[in-house]
């Protein structure tokens, strides 16, 4: 295979440097004859760290709809994808030399009739282990639980299941090797899940300080989503004539959102960008979660790293660009930390050591 060379300063370092790449590795040894790909800011492959490949609002889709997903978020950089659960058997995209690297969560697990129709798993609270240790089996070190969701007869966000339950599952997923993570809006499922040991909190917007504070001590990571939690108003609005309690606590917890990003930023919770691609949100935008939430008040030196360099070390890949790792990354015609939208525009997307994508 040709050598192919980059050249630009190289984040998160910013050191200007050559990059070659031979055999889908990285090199700095010089390559004679090698073919200038492009020149630009380089960055590793930025990492979707809450998506739902092979998901619509109907449930499971398509293995030409999943291709199509996956190359929207291959078109903006994004070219390691942790999925967040999915109806949707995605393991065949393992063998795509062509489109993302992808960490599978398998489906959704969710109390009976308490979650989105045909999204995932539904089931009683002693069958919870169970499928809980199937789906730690199946999938590629992660299960997705839905940690709550509005009950109907309480009108308002409630735990899907009792905290025994939880705690239980937790224990089974993590003998089976595999991290658990729950979608959350509200408060009142938080804190057994961290008692559990739960290893990371989906949206999390009904986080008080001191868990926080017991996140950042035990390592459990957040993925704030705040494009999808920037949505509570409209959840609110269409459930308040049915449940007004529950719109209530969306409108409670949509006006905390900041105050609970930037308690868990200054506590030391390591946070994750995530898209929340799937379904109503469409994918191809994590360009557009970053700069949300930067917006919100985190530095965009912060942010980046979470789309990218910290998010890969999380997943287990390579965290930079060193010497020998799999060429994964994006070059960009400017400054990404001067002007994060310039990430909306990559110059050349490099995976597996191919040029995927180009302006």
């Amino acid at each position: 295979m040709t050598a192919l060379r980059f050249s630009g300063p190289v984040l998160p370092d910013g050191d200007t440097r050559d990059v070659y790449v031979v055999d889908g590795r990285i090199t700095f040894e010089r390559q004679p004859g090698a073919e200038t790909a492009a020149r630009g800011w380089i960055v590793p492959g930025l990492v979707d760290a809450h998506n739902h490949l092979g998901l619509e609002d109907t449930g499971a889709v398509s293995d030409e709809e999943t291709e199509r997903q996956a190359l929207a978020d291959r078109a903006v950089g994004a070219l390691l994808l942790r999925d967040c659960g999915s109806p949707a058997d995605t393991r065949w995209v393992h063998g795509r030399e062509d489109l993302p690297r992808l960490v599978r969560a398998g489906r959704h697990i969710a109390r009976t009739r308490r979650y989105l129709r045909d999204y995932g798993h539904e089931v009683e609270p002693e069958d919870l282990v169970a499928c809980t240790a199937r789906e730690a089996q199946a999938g590629d070190g992660w299960v997705k639980l839905v940690g709550d969701w509005i009950d109907r007869e309480a009108g308002d966000l409630k735990p899907s299941f009792p905290d025994e339950a939880f705690a239980a599952a937790i224990a089974a997923a993590h003998e089976h090797g595999a991290k658990v993570t729950a979608h959350c809006f509200g408060r009142d499922v938080l804190p057994a899940l961290l008692d559990a040991g739960i290893d990371c909190i989906e949206h999390g917007t009904g986080l008080a300080l001191d868990q926080v504070e017991q996140m950042a001590a035990r390592g459990v990571a957040l993925v704030p989503t705040v494009m999808q939690t920037a949505k509570f108003p409209e959840f609110a609005r269409d459930g308040r004539a049915r449940f007004p309690a529950y719109a209530a606590t969306m409108d409670e917890l949509y006006a905390r959102r900041r105050e609970v990003l930037m308690s868990a930023h200054e506590a030391g919770v390591a946070m994750y960008v995530g898209s929340d691609g799937g379904g109503p949100a469409r994918h191809g935008h994590l360009p557009g979660e970053v700069l949300a939430m930067v917006e919100m008040g985190l530095p965009a030196d912060y942010v980046l790293g979470a789309a990218s360099w910290r998010a890969r070390e999380w997943l287990g890949w390579n965290s930079g660009l060193e010497e020998g790792a799999p060429a994964d990354f994006v070059v960009y015609d400017a400054d990404p930390l001067a002007d994060l939208s310039v990430l909306y525009r990559p110059a050349c997307v490099v995976l597996r050591g191919r040029v995927v994508e180009t302006a």
